[in-house]
C-alpha cells in the first residue's frame, strides 16, 4: 500500500484547510460539525495512505471533505443555516459589516450556486476541477459562478444603495 507522507498531510491542510472549512460549513451548516468533517478527511488520509495515488491532490480534497459531508447528512445529520460567525476571509483592515452583508449575500444563494462561488474563489478549483468534483459539465460551473456573482452584486449594491441613501 502507498503511504502519504505525514508532512506532506500537514502542508495541504494548511494550505487547504480554511477553504475545506469553509466549503464543509456551507454544506453542512454547521461550522463545529465542518471542523469535525475536516479533521476526519485528513486522519483517515494519514491512516489509509490513499492521498499518494492522487492526480489532482486539492481536488481529491475537496472531493473527500464533500463526500464526508454528504454521507454524514445520510446518516441523519440535522440540517441548520449558516452561523453568523462563519469565516470567510480576513483582510488587513476588515470591514465587519461588508463581511457580514457578504456573509448573508452568500447565505441567500442557492446552494449549488454558492457551493460553486467557494469551491471558485477560496478552494481557487477550476470550473473542470469544479464540474468533476460535483458530477456537472464545466459549463453548468461556469454558468452556476455567473448566476451567483450576477446575484451577490445585486444583493450587495442594492445594500450599499439602501445605507447610501439614509446616510448610514
Amino acid at each position: 500500500m502507498d503511504r502519504t507522507n505525514p508532512t506532506e498531510i500537514e502542508v495541504l491542510y494548511r494550505q487547504h484547510g480554511a477553504a475545506l472549512l469553509l466549503f464543509a460549513t456551507s454544506m453542512a451548516g454547521e461550522r463545529s460539525r465542518a471542523q469535525d468533517l475536516v479533521h476526519q478527511v485528513f486522519l483517515k488520509l494519514i491512516e489509509n495512505g490513499r492521498l499518494s495515488r492522487a492526480e489532482d491532490k486539492k481536488a481529491y480534497l475537496f472531493a473527500c471533505v464533500r463526500n464526508a459531508v454528504l454521507n454524514e447528512q445520510k446518516v441523519g445529520a440535522r440540517h441548520t443555516a449558516l452561523e453568523g460567525d462563519t469565516p470567510s476571509f480576513s483582510p488587513p483592515n476588515r470591514d465587519y459589516a461588508a463581511e457580514q452583508n457578504l456573509r448573508l449575500a452568500l447565505g441567500a444563494l442557492p446552494d449549488e450556486q454558492r457551493q460553486v462561488v467557494i469551491l471558485h474563489v477560496w478552494g481557487e478549483l477550476t470550473f473542470l476541477q469544479i464540474g468533476n468534483l460535483l458530477g456537472i459539465s464545466s459549463n453548468t460551473a461556469a454558468s452556476r459562478y455567473r448566476y451567483a456573482l450576477e446575484k451577490l452584486r445585486d444583493s450587495m449594491s442594492v445594500k450599499e444603495n439602501y445605507y447610501a441613501d439614509s446616510g448610514g
